[in-house]
């Protein structure tokens, strides 16, 4: 218990620290790709937090896979809450470029931003675990020497797995996007809850490059360009098709709908002559 105890305060502070950069940058949304730094942080800090409870607290917490999963969505919603729109994610900022909703400076400070704040996310989380604060953290910190890989599969495979789960989560997120958030940040997070721990023995569907970069990328058993190909070339890819399937084409990259025909909503209307022939 008093290993949790210790995690809620750290999940406390992570996320006190992402609100406090959300709200100070509200008045000057110029710089809005700071709070995509403070969301990328939060989110790497507290999985990483809760990737110890599953891989510590399991066996030598006696913590059942109930509490893992309760405590991952957790962690997902009130990241949903706190950071609403910043995503922290690469691939949901690339999404709004190639769909015209932002431009590329924009859009190339989102992405540098969260994979700074990933990488940071893992230094602060990699300092906290060095304090050795309960026996939980103590066991984590001699294991994080030698990390063990989130990618459990062949390449191949992986590169579809997390191909396909970025499929299902973009396509619901479009399908959400003009919901109300009470509606649509819930289902999100299940839907997020439900991919990570259906994909565990594969790729842990991470379907965010620098979440993925921050948990994974420097554990021993496979090359950078591998992860790259597994967790970015898959999410983004993935994301891509869901894009061209819900709207019928990429806007960014072509405008002709390859999908879907748009009926026009006014009637053409008659001519003289047609009128004529009635009279």
């Amino acid at each position: 218990m008093s290993g949790l105890n210790a995690s809620l305060g750290y999940f406390l502070t992570a996320v006190i620290f992402a609100a406090s950069v959300r709200y100070l940058l509200k008045k000057w949304p110029r710089f809005s790709f700071i709070s995509e730094f403070a969301s990328s942080f939060m989110l790497v800090a507290c999985w990483l937090e809760v990737q110890t409870i599953v891989d510590v607290g399991e066996w030598a917490g006696g913590l059942g896979p109930d509490v893992t999963v309760t405590i991952r969505f957790v962690v997902l919603l009130t990241h949903g809450v706190i950071c609403g729109d910043v995503s922290g994610n690469p691939t949901l900022a690339v999404q709004k470029f190639l769909q015209f909703e932002s431009s590329t400076v924009p859009t190339l400070l989102a992405v540098a931003a969260q994979f700074v704040g990933a990488h940071l996310g893992l230094l602060a989380t990699t300092y906290y675990w060095s304090l050795e604060l309960t026996d939980m953290h103590m066991i984590k910190n001699l294991m994080a020497r030698e990390c063990s890989t989130s990618l459990l599969v062949p390449v191949l495979q992986g590169f579809f797995t997390e191909f396909a789960c970025a499929l299902i989560l973009h396509l619901i997120h479009l399908i959400l996007q003009r919901r109300s958030a009470l509606i649509r940040t819930p289902l999100i997070a299940v839907l997020l809850t439900f991919l990570s721990h259906t994909a565990r023995s594969y790729t842990s569907a991470y379907i965010n490059p620098s979440l993925a970069y921050g948990l994974t990328f420097y554990c021993s058993g496979f090359t950078f360009a591998e992860y790259a190909v597994v967790y970015w070339l898959g999410s983004f890819t993935g994301m891509t098709l869901a894009v061209f399937l819900y709207t019928g084409h990429i806007p960014r990259i072509f405008a002709k709908n390859l999908l879907y025909f748009q009926k026009t909503r006014f009637r053409v209307p008659k001519t003289d002559r047609a009128e004529k022939k009635k009279m």
